[in-house]
C-alpha cells in the first residue's frame, strides 16, 4: 500500500469526510490518493493555504472530528502558520499535512540554508504552535506518527498537530500489517469530583449572589446540552467570555459577555457577585483587566480548567481551582441538588440590564440586531476580527442550533470567509454566514471563487466603514486623531465590494441605511452565494471600552456617577 493511500484511509476511518488544501508538487501523491477515495472524503481546493487551515478549524468546531488541511512544502506550509496558531490558542484539533523535498535533498547538518527547491524545516518553525509535529523520514513510522498526531489533537486540551511528509515517503510502498502503532500513555490524574461537589454545595449555600462564567473550552468540547441542563438546574445568572457568548441559546439567565469590550451589565454583575464559578475560561487580561485583583473583588472564585498551566495564572490568591475537564464538572453541576433559590439576585440582574439597555447601542449594533432576526435557527456564523466581531457579540441574539465562530487568542483578520466555508461542510446546516469588515474581507477575498465554484450558500455580510475602525479608534485616543494608514486620507482604501462580488458571479446588494436592511432577508435565506455590503460613512466605534488599569465595571464612556453608584448598591 502506498503511504499516501494509507494516510487517506486513516482519515476516513476516523470519520473525517472533508479536507481542505492547495495543490503543490510535493503533495501530488497525496492529492491522487484523495482523488481515488473521493466518494468517502472530499478534498476541497481553496485558493490560499491559510484559508485551508482556517476552514479545517471551522470544520472541526462544527463536525466534532479533527479538521484536515494539506499544503505543499516551503511557502505552502508556511502560509498555514497563522491558522495553526489560531487552532493552538483556541484549542481546536486539526491535522496539518505538509509536503517536503525528498529526504536525500534535505540539508540535514550541512552548513547551508537550503539544499532542495522549496525545502523548509516547517517542524522547527511550528513546534511552539502545535501539540505534536514531526517529519516522517522512514515510511515504516507512518502509522505511529498518524496515531500519535490524532491522539494528541483530541486528548486533554485539544489543539493542532502537523506531519511533514517528504515526497519519497509519500510514494513509498508499505505493508500495513507490519507497521508499529502508538499507544496512548495513561495519565493519572487526581479525581477531583468529590471535593468539587462538596465545596460547591458549601459555597453555593453560603452565597447570595453567585454567577457562572462559561468559557470557549466548553464550545470546542461539544458540551452545549450539558451547559443548558446546568443553567436550568441551578438557575444561577451566567455570563460568558466573548468567544463563548453563543454557548447556548440566549435565555433569561444570560447577562452578556465580560471583558474590556464586554457588556456593562455582565461586568457589573460579576463585580457585585460573591461567588464566581468559571469553567474552561482562561480569564486573561482582556477578560479580567490589567489589575487581576479588581475582577470580582468581593467574590470567592472557583476555577475549572483542563490545563494546569492556565490555573497557575491566578486571579485571586485564595481562588479554588480544579484541574478537570469540563464534562466532569458539568455532570456534577447539572445534577447538583441545591435547595437555595436565587430569585432575588436574578431580579437584581434583570434590573441592572434594564437600566443599561441600549446605552451603548449605535448604528452598527442596530444592523446586527436586524440581521440576527433574519438568520434562521441552526445557521453557523463566522465573524472576522475588529469592530464587526464585537458588534456581533454585543447584539446578535443566539437562537437554537446557531453557532458563532471567532478568532480569539490569535485575533487573525481574514478568518471569517474560509471559516464560513469550513463550517458549511462541518455543520450540514444549509446556511453559513461570514460577517466581516472591509479590512478582514480583503485578506482572503480570493475564496469568493471557492463558494462560486462549489455553489454553496455562504452569505458574506461586510460592514464597509471605509477604514480599519478598531485601529483608527486607538489613533483617535492616543495620537490626536491622525488616521495614518487606517482611512483614505491616511493611505488606506476599500473597493466597491458589490462590484467585486459580481465579477466573481456572486449576487450582491448594497445597504446604505437602516431602513434598507430588510431587503437583505431574501438573500440571507436563499440557497445560493450572496454578498450584502453595508456601507457606513460615519466613524464607527466599539463601546463600552475599558481604559487600561480601570476595573471592568467602569468602562468608557463613563456612566453617570450617580447611576453607577445606584447600580453598585442595588440589592
Amino acid at each position: 500500500m502506498k503511504v499516501s493511500d494509507y494516510i487517506v484511509d486513516f482519515l476516513i476511518k476516523k470519520g473525517i469526510t472533508n479536507a481542505f488544501g492547495y495543490p503543490g508538487g510535493s503533495v501530488t501523491n497525496l492529492m491522487e490518493s484523495f482523488r481515488i477515495r473521493d466518494a468517502e472524503i472530499k478534498a476541497h481546493v481553496v485558493y490560499h493555504e491559510q484559508a485551508a487551515a482556517f476552514a479545517a478549524c471551522a470544520y472541526a468546531l462544527t463536525a466534532g472530528v479533527p479538521g484536515v488541511a494539506y499544503a505543499t512544502g516551503g511557502p505552502g506550509a508556511t502560509n498555514m502558520i497563522t491558522a495553526i496558531g489560531h487552532a493552538y490558542y483556541e484549542s481546536i484539533p486539526i491535522i496539518c499535512l505538509t509536503g517536503n523535498v525528498n529526504v536525500n535533498e534535505m540539508h540535514g547538518n550541512m552548513p547551508v540554508r537550503q539544499k532542495g527547491f522549496q525545502e523548509s524545516d516547517i517542524v522547527s518553525t511550528v513546534k511552539n504552535l502545535t501539540k505534536f509535529c514531526v517529519c516522517v523520514t522512514d515510511a515504516r513510522d507512518i502509522r505511529f506518527c498518524l496515531e500519535k498526531a490524532y491522539a494528541c489533537s483530541i486528548e486533554g486540551r485539544q489543539g493542532p498537530v502537523l506531519i511533514d511528509l517528504p515526497m519519497n515517503i509519500l510514494r513509498e510502498q508499505i505493508e500495513p500489517n507490519e507497521l508499529h502503532g502508538y499507544e496512548t500513555a495513561s495519565v493519572e490524574r487526581v479525581d477531583e469530583s468529590q471535593r468539587f461537589m462538596e465545596i460547591l454545595k458549601v459555597l453555593l449555600n453560603q452565597s447570595e449572589s453567585p454567577c457562572m462564567v462559561w468559557g470557549n473550552g466548553i464550545k470546542s468540547s461539544f458540551l452545549r446540552e450539558m451547559v443548558e441542563k446546568t443553567v436550568n438546574n441551578l438557575k444561577i445568572p451566567y455570563v460568558t467570555s466573548m468567544i463563548a457568548f453563543d454557548v447556548i441559546p440566549h435565555n433569561e439567565f444570560y447577562n452578556g459577555f465580560i471583558g474590556a469590550y464586554g457588556m456593562r451589565a455582565a461586568n457589573l454583575i460579576v463585580s457585585k457577585s460573591d461567588l464566581v464559578i468559571t469553567i474552561a475560561s482562561r480569564l486573561d487580561i482582556r477578560q479580567v483587566g490589567a489589575k487581576r485583583e479588581n475582577f470580582a473583588p468581593n467574590a470567592r472564585i472557583i476555577r475549572i480548567d483542563i490545563d494546569e498551566g492556565e490555573l497557575s495564572y491566578k486571579v485571586h490568591e485564595n481562588e479554588i481551582s480544579f484541574c478537570m475537564n469540563a464534562r466532569e464538572a458539568l455532570e456534577i453541576l447539572a445534577t447538583l441538588d441545591i435547595k437555595k433559590d436565587f430569585e432575588r439576585w436574578r431580579e437584581v440582574c434583570h434590573r441592572i440590564q434594564d437600566r443599561l439597555k441600549a446605552i451603548d447601542d449605535r448604528l452598527p449594533n442596530e444592523y446586527v440586531h436586524r440581521i440576527s432576526d433574519m438568520v434562521p435557527e441552526g445557521a453557523t456564523i463566522a465573524t472576522d476580527v475588529g469592530q464587526n466581531q464585537v458588534w456581533v457579540a454585543q447584539s446578535f441574539h443566539v437562537k437554537r442550533g446557531q453557532q458563532v465562530l471567532f478568532s480569539g487568542g490569535m485575533g487573525a483578520m481574514g478568518y471569517a470567509l474560509p471559516a464560513a466555508i469550513g463550517a458549511y461542510y462541518g455543520s450540514n446546516a444549509g446556511i453559513s454566514i461570514c460577517i466581516c469588515g472591509d479590512g478582514g474581507l480583503q485578506m482572503n477575498i480570493q475564496e469568493f471563487q471557492f463558494i462560486v465554484r462549489e455553489n454553496i450558500p455562504v452569505k458574506i455580510i461586510v460592514f464597509n466603514n471605509y477604514s480599519l475602525g478598531m485601529i483608527r479608534h486607538f489613533q483617535e485616543i492616543y495620537f490626536d486623531n491622525i488616521a495614518y494608514q487606517t482611512k483614505k486620507s491616511g493611505g488606506y482604501s476599500t473597493p466597491d465590494f458589490a462590484r467585486v462580488a459580481e465579477a466573481y458571479g456572486i449576487e450582491s446588494i448594497v445597504v446604505e441605511s437602516i431602513e434598507d436592511i430588510g431587503k437583505a432577508s431574501a438573500l440571507i435565506n436563499s440557497e445560493t452565494p450572496a454578498l450584502i455590503e453595508i456601507r457606513i460613512t460615519e466613524d464607527t466605534y466599539v463601546f463600552p471600552k475599558l481604559e487600561f488599569g480601570k476595573p471592568n465595571y467602569d468602562q468608557q464612556p463613563l456612566l453617570d456617577r450617580n447611576l453607577l453608584k445606584e447600580l453598585m448598591e442595588m440589592k
